[in-house]
C-alpha cells in the first residue's frame, strides 16, 4: 500500500469518526449506517486513481520523447541558418543597390526638373518684364530657388559651377531690368497734383470762391470750430492697381540688396514730383529779405495764401505720400521712414522757410492779426504734423514745425506789447479839425475788435506761456490798450485852441469808444463798471462844451447880450435902457451867434444820438433867453427904422440854424 492510499483512507476514518457530541441513539444509527455507504464508496474511488496514475505515467513518457525529437529540429535549424546567411547577405546588397539606383534616378530627375525650370525662367528673363510683370517676378524666384539648390546640394556643388554662375549672371540681368522697370512705373504714374484736385479734396467752405480767391487764409473766421469735424480727403496720387506692383518690385531689390538704388530712385522721383505739385499751387521760398521788401498789401495776400498752402500740404499732399510710400514699402520700415522723409524734407523746409521769415521780420501793428492767423493754422495742423512725421527720419522737420508755432507765438505776443505801447506814444500830428472821432481812435478799436474774434488763439498764446487765467489776462490787456488810447487823446485835444472843440473832440472819441465796446465782445472782459464810468465822463465832456461854449461870461458873452440888469440886484424896466443900447445888443447878438453858426457847423458829432442831445441842450439855453428879451425889446425897435437891421432872427430861425450845428459843412474860409 503506497502512500497516497494510507493518506486516503485515513481521511475516511476521520470522516466516520467525526460525529457530533449529544447526538441521539437514533440519529447515530442514522449516522452510521451512511458511513458506512461512504467507505465503500471510497474503495470503488481508490481503483480509479490508480487508473489515473498509470495513465499520467505514460503521459510524461511521451512527453520526454517529444523533447527529444525538439531538440534535434533546434540542431537541424541552427544549421540551416548558418547555410542560409550567405545567401541573405547578397539578398541585402542587391536590395540596397535597387535603392541607390532610385535615389539616384530621383536625384537626376530633379536636377533635369531644375534646368528645365531654370530654362523656362531665362526664356521669361529675356523677353522682359513689360509683357507680364507677374511671370517675370516667379521666374526671378525661380532663379533664386536653382542657385540655392545647387549651392546646398555639395555633391554638384564642383560639378554645377557653371551652372551656378550663369544662374547668377542671369539673375544680376533681371534685377537690372527690374530696377528699370520700378523706375519707370513709379515714373509713369507719378504726376503732379493739379490745384483743382487738391481743391476738391477739402470741404466745401475750404474751396476757392468764384471770383478765384483761394479759401482758408485770406480773412480770418471767427467760427473756426466749424473745421474741427470737416472732412479732408487724402487725394490719390498713384492709381490703387499700380502698389501691388511697385511693392513687389520693392521686394525683389531689397531681396536682391538693392536697398540704395531703390531709396535712390524712390527719393528722386517722388520729391521732384511733390515740389512741382507745391509749385503748381503757388508756393515759392521767399527769404527774410524777401520778404522786408514787399508791399503790405502784398505779403498780406502772401500770408494768407500761405496758411492756404499749409493745409493743403500737410493735410492732403503729406498725407497722400505717407499713404503711398507706406503701401510699396510696406515691410521695410527702415527704409520706408527714411524714404518718406527725404521725400518730403525739402516741401517742408520750403513751407516752413516763408514762415520763419515773417516771425523774424519787423514787427509792426498790422502784422498781429496775420501772426494769430498763421500761429493758429500751426496749432490746428499739429495733430496731423505729429502723425506724419512721427518716425525717427522725421524728427528735424517735427521740430522745426513745432518750433516755428513757439517763434510766432512770441512774435504776436511781442507784437501785443509794442501795439500798447505804439498806442499811447502816437505822435500823429494830424489833427482832426471838426472834433471828430479821431483815426487813432477808429484804428484803436477796430484793432481790439479784431482781436476778439481770436479769443480761442489768444488764449491757446498765452497759455503757450503758462498763463494761468487766459481770460484774465485778455481782460488785463484789453484794458491797457483802451487806457493807452485815452491818455493819447488827451493829449491830442490840447492841439485845439478853442476850448469847447477841445470838450466836443475828447466827447466824441470817448463816445464811440464806450458805443463801440457796448456792442462787442469786450464788454464781457471790461465789465458794466467799466461802461458806466466811461459813459459819464462822455456827460462831462458835453456838459462842459456848453459851459465854455454858451455860458462861460469871459467866453463870446452871447447870452450876457439878451440879459439886462439894472446896477441893483434886479431886471431893469425898459424906460430905463435907451433904444441904442438895445439895438446894440442886438447887433452883437446877431454878429456872434453868426460866427458861433459858422464855425460849430464845420465842427462834427457822428452819432445822431448824441449831436441831437447837444443840440437840444444848447437850444434849452438859447431859446429861451431869446424869447424873453425879444418880446420885452422887440417892440422898441420894431418902431423905429430898419427893424429888419437889428433883429435878424426869429426863435424859429434859431432853431433852425441850430440844427444846422455839428454837421461838418465846409465853409470857403474855415475858422477854428
Amino acid at each position: 500500500m503506497n502512500l497516497f492510499n494510507i493518506i486516503l483512507r485515513l481521511h475516511i476514518a476521520e470522516q466516520i469518526f467525526s460525529f457530533p457530541k449529544n447526538i441521539s441513539a437514533t440519529q447515530f444509527n442514522s449516522l452510521l449506517r451512511s458511513k458506512m455507504g461512504v467507505a465503500q464508496a471510497m474503495e470503488a474511488l481508490t481503483e480509479r486513481a490508480g487508473l489515473m496514475k498509470e495513465s499520467l505515467q505514460k503521459s510524461q513518457t511521451i512527453t520526454d520523447n517529444m523533447v527529444g525529437i525538439l531538440g534535434s529540429f533546434d540542431h537541424r535549424l541552427s544549421a540551416l541558418e548558418t547555410a542560409m546567411r550567405p545567401t541573405q547577405i547578397r539578398t541585402h546588397s542587391i536590395r540596397r543597390a535597387h535603392e541607390n539606383i532610385d535615389k539616384a534616378l530621383k536625384q537626376a530627375e530633379l536636377i533635369l526638373d531644375q534646368f528645365d525650370l531654370s530654362k523656362k525662367a531665362e526664356a521669361k528673363i529675356l523677353r522682359g518684364p513689360h509683357e507680364d510683370l507677374e511671370s517675370y517676378l516667379e521666374a526671378i524666384d525661380q532663379l533664386r530657388g536653382t542657385i540655392k539648390f545647387f549651392s546646398n546640394n555639395k555633391m554638384f556643388k564642383s560639378t554645377a559651377t557653371g551652372v551656378i554662375g550663369h544662374a547668377h549672371n542671369l539673375l544680376s540681368k533681371a534685377l537690372s531690368k527690374l530696377e528699370d522697370e520700378f523706375r519707370q512705373i513709379l515714373q509713369n504714374y507719378s504726376k503732379p497734383m493739379e490745384p483743382d484736385r487738391l481743391f476738391e479734396c477739402l470741404p466745401s467752405n475750404l474751396r476757392p470762391s468764384t471770383d478765384g480767391e483761394g479759401g482758408g487764409g485770406k480773412s480770418h473766421d471767427p467760427h473756426q470750430k466749424s473745421l474741427e469735424n470737416a472732412i479732408f480727403t487724402v487725394p490719390t496720387v498713384i492709381p490703387p492697381r499700380v502698389l501691388p506692383l511697385l511693392h513687389d518690385l520693392a521686394q525683389q531689390m531689397v531681396q536682391a540688396g538693392h536697398q540704395q538704388q531703390l531709396f535712390k530712385t524712390y527719393r528722386d522721383t517722388r520729391a521732384a514730383v511733390l515740389e512741382q505739385s507745391l509749385k503748381k499751387l503757388g508756393v515759392e521760398r521767399l527769404s527774410k529779405d524777401d520778404v522786408q521788401r514787399m508791399q503790405w498789401e502784398v505779403l498780406e495776400a502772401k500770408i494768407g495764401n500761405w496758411i492756404h498752402y499749409m493745409r493743403i500740404s500737410v493735410k492732403l499732399l503729406f498725407a497722400a505720400e505717407k499713404k503711398i510710400c507706406d503701401q510699396i514699402l510696406d515691410g521695410v520700415e527702415s527704409l520706408r521712414d527714411q524714404c518718406f522723409g527725404e521725400v518730403t524734407a525739402n516741401s517742408v523746409a520750403i513751407l516752413l522757410s516763408f514762415g520763419e521769415a515773417i516771425a523774424k521780420s519787423k514787427r509792426s501793428p498790422e502784422k498781429l492779426f496775420v501772426l494769430l492767423d498763421m500761429y493758429e493754422i500751426m496749432r490746428e495742423l499739429k495733430p496731423e504734423i505729429e502723425l506724419v512725421f512721427g518716425s525717427q527720419p522725421c524728427t528735424e522737420m517735427k521740430d522745426s514745425a513745432l518750433n516755428l508755432t513757439k517763434r510766432l507765438a512770441q512774435t504776436a505776443q511781442e507784437t501785443f506789447a509794442d501795439f500798447e505801447e505804439a498806442v499811447e506814444k502816437d505822435a500823429t500830428k494830424t489833427a482832426v479839425m471838426d472834433g471828430t472821432v479821431h483815426p487813432l481812435t477808429s484804428y484803436v478799436i477796430n484793432y481790439v475788435k479784431f482781436l476778439f474774434d481770436y479769443q480761442s488763439t489768444l488764449r491757446l498764446l498765452f497759455q503757450e506761456f503758462d498763463s494761468k487765467d487766459p481770460d484774465s489776462e485778455l481782460g488785463a490787456v484789453t484794458t491797457r490798450i483802451m487806457h493807452a488810447l485815452q491818455n493819447n487823446l488827451d493829449g491830442k485835444s490840447k492841439q485845439y485852441k478853442d476850448a469847447a472843440l477841445t470838450q466836443l473832440f475828447l466827447m466824441n472819441n470817448v463816445h464811440y469808444i464806450v458805443r463801440s465796446v457796448r456792442r462787442s465782445e469786450a464788454k464781457d472782459l471790461l465789465g458794466d463798471d467799466w461802461v458806466q464810468i466811461h459813459r459819464r465822463i462822455v456827460q462831462q465832456h458835453a456838459n462842459q462844451y456848453k459851459r465854455v461854449s454858451w455860458a462861460k461870461p469871459f467866453h463870446f458873452q452871447i447870452l450876457q447880450c439878451l440879459t439886462v440888469q439894472s446896477s441893483g440886484s434886479g431886471p431893469v424896466e425898459n424906460s430905463n435902457i435907451s433904444r441904442a443900447s438895445v439895438k446894440d445888443r442886438f447887433k452883437t447878438f446877431n454878429s456872434q451867434f453868426e460866427e458861433l453858426h459858422q464855425r460849430q457847423c464845420q465842427w462834427t458829432v457822428p452819432d445822431s444820438e448824441l449831436r441831437e442831445s447837444l443840440r437840444l441842450a444848447v437850444a434849452e439855453v438859447l431859446l429861451p433867453a431869446f424869447r424873453s428879451f425879444l418880446k420885452r425889446f422887440g417892440p422898441m425897435i420894431e418902431s423905429g427904422k430898419n427893424p429888419q437891421k437889428y433883429i435878424r432872427f426869429t426863435p424859429e430861425d434859431l432853431e433852425r440854424m441850430l440844427n444846422e450845428f455839428f454837421e461838418g459843412k465846409t465853409w470857403s474860409e474855415p475858422k477854428r
